[in-house]
């Protein structure tokens, strides 16, 4: 998902990101291994998070200097599509576009 229009004060809020990942494992019920890892640039840089899962991964990289973030969630099982632009709009603010690529993997290709 590339999303555009987010509070810079959120995409630097490990929090924030943090409540986004909650929800979105919840949702599309998923199964995360170990601790989530954050790390916060030095201003005026955003922060990358990444939680292992034992479908494959989900990450987020912001850049609150051009209200932006990338948010990855990579998953071996089908699922249902959340409102992707519900939820970056309550955690990241996002007033302006999300665009979700959807991409199916193929298995024994």
């Amino acid at each position: 998902m590339d999303v555009s229009g987010c509070s810079p004060e959120r995409l630097k809020d490990p929090r924030a990101l943090s409540a986004l990942f909650e929800e979105l494992i919840v949702l599309l019920e998923l199964k995360v291994v170990g601790q989530p890892q954050w790390h916060v640039f030095p201003e005026p840089g955003g922060i990358t998070g990444l939680t292992l899962l034992a479908e494959s991964h989900l990450t987020i990289h912001t850049f609150p200097e051009h209200g932006f973030a990338a948010l990855n969630v990579y998953c071996c099982r089908p699922r249902q599509c959340p409102d992707f632009q519900a939820l970056v709009a309550r955690h990241l603010g996002a007033a302006a576009s999300c665009g979700v690529r959807e991409l199916a993997r193929r298995v024994g290709a």
